[in-house]
């Protein structure tokens, strides 16, 4: 396959998430819709963070952060946002109540 066929198919597989952005949504928030839906209300297994208490949300993101709570992407993903993001995070999720 040419490298620009593969660009192609991955442009098409990309669409559908775009097109079902929240405009509402913050844009640091986005990212957590994946697993956690637009609206932060889970998704299966996934946890509800929508109406999330901020306090906790933020204590729960340092568990994950420290690699005292597991979870398979969480720990991964925790690390890389600072105190002001998550912060934002906890603000966002907390008014979704």
């Amino acid at each position: 396959m040419k490298p620009s066929s593969r660009f192609a198919i991955l442009a098409i597989a990309m669409l559908p998430v775009a097109a079902v952005a929240d405009p509402q949504t913050p844009p640091i928030a986005q990212a957590c819709a994946g697993c956690h839906g637009q609206s932060g209300a889970g998704m299966g297994a996934i946890p509800d963070i929508a109406g999330y208490d901020r306090d906790a949300f933020i204590q729960v993101w340092e568990e994950f952060r420290a690699g005292a709570r597991f979870a398979t992407i969480m720990t991964r993903i925790a690390p890389g946002y600072t105190d002001e993001e998550v912060a934002a995070l906890a603000d966002y999720f907390a008014s979704l109540r």
